[in-house]
């Protein structure tokens, strides 16, 4: 870590993580192994507000600063790029949400260097130039992006992943499955994150049930840290209605990410079916399932998910079916509509929450 630095030009980082890898001795780690202790920044909820990079800002020029280690799951590692994206900058974050050239608002020569060292292996926001934030005012998230927002370097140690409890090992894991799913089935023009996509989700495959019921199995570990960041690597290529569905529920409920990605997963893959089926039996070919086709890759989903002990429904979740005509609208307005495989309404949306809900395949 202190190398990394070194090669940044970093002599005063800010270690930006959330309260609950405080709790483990990661930070510690960390710590010990820099030349003089960094000061540490952990107001990050599991999903990061606007204000949670606004007060970061503050303790991050309070301090003077000069580059983050970003330290956790996706909600510390997009709050650390967040900070280091807006530390010197003048306008508002919503300024930067990713729509069009809105990155080129931003003074990019006062980006800080970002360091990146994941402790979940799932969002693979070490590898992505964007972070996701909920505005608190109108209760949507937002993806604010920024070609510096990249981590210059990323530490991938599956020694720091162990501690990761095994719900938040399957949540993470679904979610680096997502981003691979969703990757693989868009039909954007692009045949190097289609062969990421496919290699990831085959790790997925082999290593997600041993890293979830073997928390100190560092193979699997280690393999799982590799396919989240293809994962976010692959998902250049788009992701899909999986993340569209999901996020609404995000910023409304605050639910944990991965996970309700895992319960949208199989009820937007048929619902995809029709764009999709020929690229999903080539991948149950490549996954080695029995009878290789569309319904057997959907088997291997729903017995995955229930290994994991992923709910089947939405209602499991939050258990409140009153904001589903608001959340289709932010559904078919979020970033992810535009490379689902087939073209969805606000209707139709409305139709996915109502099924993912009841449970109806």
């Amino acid at each position: 870590i202190q190398k990394a630095c070194d090669n940044l030009n970093i002599s005063k980082p800010l270690i930006v993580t959330d309260p609950g890898i405080l709790k483990t001795d990661i930070v510690e780690k960390i710590n010990s192994n820099l030349n003089e202790k960094a000061e540490i920044y952990s107001e990050v909820q599991g999903n990061p507000t606007g204000k949670n990079v606004d007060d970061g800002v503050i303790y991050f020029n309070h301090s003077k600063n000069d580059g983050v280690i970003a330290v956790g799951g996706g909600s510390g590692m997009d709050t650390a790029k967040g900070i280091a994206l807006m530390a010197k900058q003048t306008r508002p974050i919503w300024d930067f949400e990713d729509i069009g050239d809105y990155w080129t608002r931003a003074n990019s020569e006062v980006i800080f260097p970002i360091i990146a060292i994941p402790t979940t292996a799932g969002t693979g926001s070490e590898t992505g130039r964007a972070g996701v934030f909920t505005n608190e005012e109108s209760k949507e998230k937002k993806i604010i992006f920024h070609p510096k927002m990249l981590p210059s370097t990323v530490i991938l140690d599956p020694e720091v992943t162990l501690p990761l409890p095994a719900n938040l090992t399957a949540f993470t894991g679904m979610d680096a499955l997502a981003h691979c799913l969703e990757a693989f089935c868009s039909n954007v023009f692009h045949p190097l994150s289609q062969g990421i996509a496919l290699e990831g989700i085959s790790i997925v495959n082999h290593f997600l049930l041993r890293a979830y019921n073997d928390g100190d199995d560092i193979e699997a570990r280690g393999n799982m840290l590799a396919a989240s960041s293809m994962g976010s690597i692959a998902f250049q290529k788009g992701l899909g209605a999986i993340h569209s569905l999901s996020h609404p529920v995000g910023a409304l409920y605050n639910t944990h990410h991965g996970l309700t990605n895992a319960v949208f997963m199989p009820y937007v893959l048929l619902r995809n079916k029709e764009a999709i089926e020929n690229k999903i039996v080539d991948l149950s070919r490549y996954l080695n399932l029995s009878n290789p086709s569309f319904n057997s890759f959907l088997d291997w989903i729903l017995d995955l998910r229930k290994s994991l002990s992923i709910p089947h429904t939405l209602k499991e979740l939050i258990d409140d079916d009153s904001n589903f005509e608001k959340m289709s609208v932010m559904a078919l307005n979020d970033p992810s509509t535009s490379s689902n495989p087939i073209k969805l309404n606000e209707k139709e949306f409305f139709k996915l929450y109502q099924n993912s809900y009841e449970g109806i395949l």
